[in-house]
């Protein structure tokens, strides 16, 4: 029997990141959440200090130069989650996460490009009244995955 779609895998990526520090923190706690890849898409930046684990020599790294050509790119399947304080989005605390998904963010300043909150197959936020520094909301996504919930 084929158990391809029984098997379960997740990667997290940041949108046009801000600074090098949150991307370099999210690609320790994405190791740590055991994340099957990271990614970026936009801004690209090499190694972190904050990245104590060297993270990005442990997993597979993908560099996207446009959201398109993450698009075309993705693996087969796989549901974006985009993580968004928008009223399109339903609460992480109630979000049944996909068994096969990516984990999208955007940057602190801006969030996600109107094209990426299209695309995703769901939105999440956090019951929060302001927007969380987004290596944290990352790494309460994979916290949250953790748990034990059903998946989709």
């Amino acid at each position: 029997m084929n158990q391809n779609f029984e098997n379960e895998y997740f990667g997290i990526g940041i949108q046009n990141g801000k600074t090098p520090e949150n991307l370099g923190v999210l690609w320790r706690s994405a190791q740590n959440f055991g994340a099957s890849f990271i990614f970026t898409i936009g801004n690209r930046y090499a190694k972190q200090a904050c990245d104590t684990h060297n993270a990005v020599k442990s997993i597979p790294y993908y560099h996207y130069d446009t959201f398109d050509d993450f698009l075309k790119n993705m693996p087969v399947g796989t549901r974006i989650v985009g993580v968004e304080l928008s009223e399109e989005a339903v609460e992480l605390e109630t979000f049944h996460h996909p068994r096969r998904c990516v984990y999208l963010l955007g940057a602190e300043d801006h969030g996600l490009s109107k094209q990426a909150m299209e695309k995703s197959h769901f939105l999440v936020k956090f019951d929060t009244p302001k927007s969380l520094n987004v290596s944290v909301a990352g790494s309460i996504v994979m916290y949250d995955r953790q748990r034990n919930k059903d998946r989709c």
